[in-house]
């Protein structure tokens, strides 16, 4: 049996090494919650700044800048001026709809139905166990227009009572702020974290940034164009079909499915929209609802047979059922900083078992296999010094 596979025994300095292993990792949890409201405003920043990287790099190229001063200037002009134009065109349509929804809830919530199939008792248990009228209220033009000027206003008796507003509104101009200046440093910023990594560790410690890298760019790049794309055509398919808030509830959906297969949870949402359409609008339930749910089996296809496999590739990331279990520990822990850092650690956790623990035991069962890394020891590592040392482009 090769060196590298026997078992390190178990000595006094391995077992202290072990101990202040474990209680840096529980030390620097209880950091990342301590300082979890701190952190929040970078990690934002870090991610928006990750996901429009690449529009950077287009507009560096079709630029010809070698600075990347004046490509992230456009990036973030691009980016506002997109924001700026779907806010014109959507936000008063989508203000238009909810108080035309809101009218038809209230007919509902007073209506008696009568669809075939469906018996009254199940009326009655919807009718009883949500409350219409108060959710009529926050689908008004009036509560809109209400949260706007709240939103809006600048006067002070708002300001002088409302330190919680500003404190927020002082966040998220941090956020902006982080967000331009590590676009401008972006590179600098990546090649200083490679190069805090020892020499002796960086073959195995990059291998398992690289899994990392692959995994944020399949879900937050890839997952988040395929969401947009996914929350479009649901919302074109609902418009055309006459479904209630269908351009909202088609966003929604693509919301969901930066979680892939997600979406599927909005089906009751949606048996309930056929409902309020029903009474308010006349259209027969049965054809209105087959109609949603060949809605839902078109763009799933669409998604199934060309954007994921365009957008993704071939290989799969993350199953859906670990990416979600990893979204619900680590948000339910560290809050709204646990869901960003939630896939970066979880892919760590993975891509470290399968590099220490899977491999070794293949190559123990299958000693064809590829060797599997070395176990790091004094030995090893002043062999690979030399090996590991950047060359002189680096």
């Amino acid at each position: 049996m090769p060196d590298s596979l026997q078992r390190t025994p178990y000595t006094f300095d391995r077992v202290v090494r072990i101990f202040f292993t474990v209680c840096g990792l529980m030390l620097a949890l209880y950091l990342l919650y301590v300082l979890k409201g701190v952190l929040l405003p970078f990690m934002v920043a870090m991610l928006l700044a990750y996901m429009m990287e690449p529009i950077v790099l287009w507009n560096r190229r079709w630029t010809r800048c070698k600075k990347r001063f004046i490509p992230v200037m456009l990036t973030l002009l691009e980016v506002v001026t997109v924001l700026a134009v779907f806010a014109s065109i959507f936000v008063p349509y989508l203000i238009q709809e909810a108080s035309q929804m809101a009218d038809a809830i209230k007919q509902y919530a007073s209506t008696q139905v009568d669809i075939p199939f469906i018996s009254k008792e199940i009326h009655e248990f919807i009718q009883n166990n949500i409350n219409f009228e108060e959710l009529s209220k926050y689908l008004t033009q009036e509560q809109w227009g209400q949260v706007a000027q709240k939103v809006i206003s600048s006067s002070w008796s708002v300001v002088s009572s409302s330190v919680g507003f500003i404190w927020q509104l002082i966040s998220w101009l941090i956020v902006l702020l982080y967000l331009v200046f590590i676009m401008l440093d972006y590179e600098r910023l990546t090649l200083s974290f490679k190069q805090l990594v020892p020499f002796s560790h960086r073959k195995k410690v990059f291998k398992i940034f690289d899994d990392i890298k692959v995994a944020m760019n399949r879900y937050f790049r890839g997952q988040f164009l395929i969401a947009s794309l996914v929350g479009v055509l649901f919302s074109i398919g609902f418009v055309i079909i006459g479904l209630p808030m269908g351009v909202l509830f088609g966003l929604f959906i693509g919301v969901l499915n930066m979680v892939p297969y997600l979406q599927l949870i909005s089906l009751p949402i949606c048996f309930l929209l056929c409902l309020v359409a029903t009474v308010s609008g006349g259209v027969a339930f049965w054809p209105l609802l087959w109609e949603s749910l060949a809605v839902y089996v078109v763009v799933q296809l669409i998604q199934d047979l060309l954007l994921t496999p365009k957008i993704m590739g071939k290989a799969m990331g993350l199953n859906p059922a670990i990416i979600l279990l990893s979204l619900s520990i680590w948000g339910c822990l560290l809050g709204f900083l646990g869901l960003i850092i939630a896939l970066p650690l979880t892919t760590l956790i993975l891509s470290y078992y399968d590099l220490y623990v899977v491999q070794r035991m293949q190559y123990k069962t299958d000693p064809e296999h590829k060797e599997p890394p070395e176990i790091e020891t004094e030995e090893t590592t002043s062999d690979h010094k030399e090996d590991d040392r950047p060359s002189s482009r680096e």
